[in-house]
């Protein structure tokens, strides 16, 4: 049987078939690899940027540097992202997924030998493409190729939900890289310990390239594509009078979402060495504290994710589930920010467990929401343009927005007067979210539109 014939009919109750695992698992393969590409960033910018820039961490150059390299690679990516939900429509699913991760895997490995922080961007920006365009093809190809509603609910639920070992497997990469770097073999000279991380995104490449004849494409698209009757998808569709609010509200609701990390929860990782009862270490002590921050925050990421996993069984109501999820994250942003980041490390570690849990709640919800209130053939195109225009370019402006705002914030230090910029981006966002909240559309019904 070819893999498009094993299409996958309503199965509740039923065991999946190899081929189904298959598909969850290089699903849950990109979506792990999608933050481990992100999350890269957080961890080697400061460290990167000393390097190639030569610049000293907290001035104006640095602060500068930190965001064109948050805000240019995500708003490329989020371009990117938009073009590929529209190719995806067009193309297939399936298609797009495979060469996306394959364009992230090898930029990130270009990006490990970089020789200037222009080059860096650029490999970065060629990352943040491939990442972007996978992640709308991979909620697409899922939710189509699983019909049956709890079924649908449920694989879109846990995949997402290894989204976070993606932050796990960057943890110990970075910490393993700053332990043991030192044996490693030298690139472009040196032992740097950003360098071997970066090289390590190389890795989601290979599997898939031996799995690739295995994955089945969508047999919603394909059998329309087959018929002759899949409209041509176009950006002004998702505009039209039917989708318009459900699309601005969306996007609206997106950048806010994707505000959380771009403008606080990645900015954590730059507070920790300005801690009282850190600041006086060793730099590779600090650099493995840091690592172990990051730890607990992905453990948090994946706590959420499976906490998701089993309320959406329980709490119908779409609008229900994103504000019960906004009124929670409000207070844990604020006190993470204007309180433990500035006191001490375990502090710190419980705020960013906590406000990672639920950004990681919140980043489900749309992977179950958006497949829901697009049609067939606009699916991939409405979810990108949420995803990419609202969370990767909108969203993004908040990160350049803390980096601006912590040159000018109260503080006595540099890492209180980041802590105080991302706290106040995070609260905005979170008061913003949960007005919008209110505009949300309800899906009709329980099955995706045709």
């Amino acid at each position: 049987m070819k893999p498009e014939a094993a299409t996958l009919q309503p199965n509740a109750g039923v065991r999946l078939t190899p081929i189904q695992w298959l598909t969850c698992a290089i699903a849950a393969l990109g979506f792990a690899f999608d933050l481990y590409e992100t999350l890269m960033l957080p961890l080697i910018v400061r460290p990167a940027i000393e390097d190639l820039g030569k610049l000293s961490s907290g001035s104006y150059d640095f602060n500068l540097w930190v965001g064109l390299l948050f805000f240019i690679p995500s708003t490329i990516g989020g371009i990117f992202g938009l073009l590929g939900g529209y190719l995806a429509d067009r193309l297939g699913r399936r298609r797009l997924l495979v060469w996306s991760i394959v364009l992230y895997g090898f930029s990130a490995c270009a990006a490990s030998f970089a020789i200037s922080l222009p080059a860096l961007l650029i490999f970065r920006c060629t990352t943040l493409a491939g990442v972007c365009v996978e992640f709308v093809a991979a909620i697409t190809w899922l939710a189509e190729l699983f019909p049956d509603p709890k079924t649908r609910e449920s694989v879109l639920a846990y995949t997402q939900a290894c989204t976070t070992f993606g932050g796990l497997l960057v943890t110990g990469a970075y910490y393993l890289a700053v332990t043991y770097g030192d044996h490693l073999p030298q690139i472009q000279g040196s032992h740097e310990a950003w360098r071997y991380t970066l090289l390590s995104g190389l890795v989601p490449a290979l599997p898939l390239i031996i799995a690739r004849p295995f994955l089945p494409e969508s047999p919603v698209w394909r059998e329309k594509k087959s018929l002759g009757i899949l409209k041509r998808p176009s950006l002004t569709a998702v505009f039209q009078p039917a989708l318009r609010r459900t699309t601005l509200v969306a996007t609206l609701l997106v950048a806010c979402t994707f505000a959380l990390p771009y403008g606080a929860m990645q900015h954590t990782s730059r507070m920790v060495p300005g801690l009282p009862d850190v600041r006086l270490f060793a730099p590779r002590h600090v650099e493995q504290i840091v690592s172990s921050v990051q730890f607990v925050q992905e453990l948090g990421g994946f706590a959420g994710r499976v906490i998701f996993a089993v309320l959406i069984i329980r709490i119908v109501a779409q609008r229900t589930r994103i504000y019960t999820i906004i009124v929670a994250a409000l207070p844990a942003f604020f006190w993470l920010y204007f309180f433990a980041a500035t006191h001490s490390l375990s502090s710190v570690k419980l705020g960013i467990f906590v406000a990672t849990l639920l950004f990681n709640m919140l980043h489900s919800f749309w992977g179950n929401y958006l497949p829901r209130v697009y049609p067939t053939y606009l699916r991939s195109t409405g979810e990108s343009f949420a995803t990419n225009i609202g969370g990767r370019i909108i969203g993004v402006f908040a990160a350049l927005l803390t980096t601006q705002l912590s040159n000018v914030m109260p503080g006595h230090t540099v890492a209180a007067r980041l802590a105080h910029a991302a706290g106040s981006v995070a609260v905005l966002a979170c008061v913003i979210a949960l007005i919008g909240s209110f505009w949300l559309r309800e899906p009709e019904g329980d099955r995706l539109p045709d």
